[in-house]
């Protein structure tokens, strides 16, 4: 049976893909949950016009997605802390501070999307990874100096 997914079902299909699954997994599974509606001969053409919608709105978020991660790329950070004489921190920076200054520089990311390799707890500058999708990953710069 063909069925429009309305919702993403991992190990199926994501949302919006027109997928052939068992007549029984999709009426006793997908259409009681509403995840799915069944493509007849007469809604075929409803459901072939939004997935080319969905596909050209898939392909605008990626082109701005990719153009986001240049800029991220290409942008430092500078955090101002309390620290020791010997340039150790009182505290450590985390993601939501990293997220923080980001937003203030005009970028909108979640603190679960700041990725940091080693824990930052001293001045200088360090190496921060921003996942903003599974293939884009830019680096940023961030420097902690002293206040």
């Amino acid at each position: 049976m063909k069925v429009y997914l309305k919702a993403d079902i991992k190990g199926v299909g994501m949302s919006g893909e027109i997928i052939t699954v068992s007549d029984g997994y999709a009426r006793n599974y997908l259409f009681p949950r509403d995840y799915a509606v069944e493509i007849t001969s007469e809604n075929a053409k409803l459901y072939a016009t939004k997935i080319k919608t969905i596909e050209h709105r898939k392909e605008v978020i990626a082109t701005q997605t990719s153009m986001m991660a240049e800029r991220i790329g290409s942008t430092q950070v500078t955090l101002k802390r309390k620290m020791h004489h010997d340039g150790k921190l009182y505290g450590s920076v985390g993601a939501a501070d990293i997220a923080d200054a980001l937003k203030e520089h005009g970028f909108t990311v979640a603190k679960s999307q700041v990725i940091i390799d080693k824990s930052i707890k001293e001045k200088g500058a360090h190496t921060v990874t921003v996942k903003l999708t599974s293939r884009l990953q830019p680096k940023l710069k961030v420097v902690v100096a002293a206040e």
